[in-house]
């Protein structure tokens, strides 16, 4: 026994009320989720090419600590007690040393 199933057509604009609705949503997830995650990515990278010895940086961890040694890819953190710590550059959230200045 053969089923039989007959498709009701959408009318004018059927595939032009489906697209339009897409394309918004494609627009809103852009701006609202993948153009701040780029613009963070931009700004972090700037934060750890500016990073120089003797600043204090805050590690992902909430390691607060100071900046005595750098190569490529890790600094050398003096923590307190004069422990040292290597970290690599990623982990570097927050510069300390600007964040405690005054802003004029």
């Amino acid at each position: 026994m053969t089923s039989v199933v007959i498709l009701q057509a959408g009318g004018t604009g059927g595939m032009l009320g489906t697209l339009v609705p897409m394309v918004l949503i494609m627009v809103v997830f852009y701006f609202f989720m993948i153009r701040p995650q780029v613009k963070k990515a931009k700004d972090h990278k700037k934060l750890i090419t500016e990073l120089q010895k003797g600043d204090k940086v805050v590690t992902t961890a909430g390691i607060h600590g100071k900046i005595v040694d750098m190569n490529e890819t890790t600094f050398l953190i003096e923590v307190e007690g004069g422990t040292k710590i290597r970290f690599d550059k990623t982990a570097i959230s927050l510069d300390a040393t600007k964040a405690a200045a005054p802003k004029a």
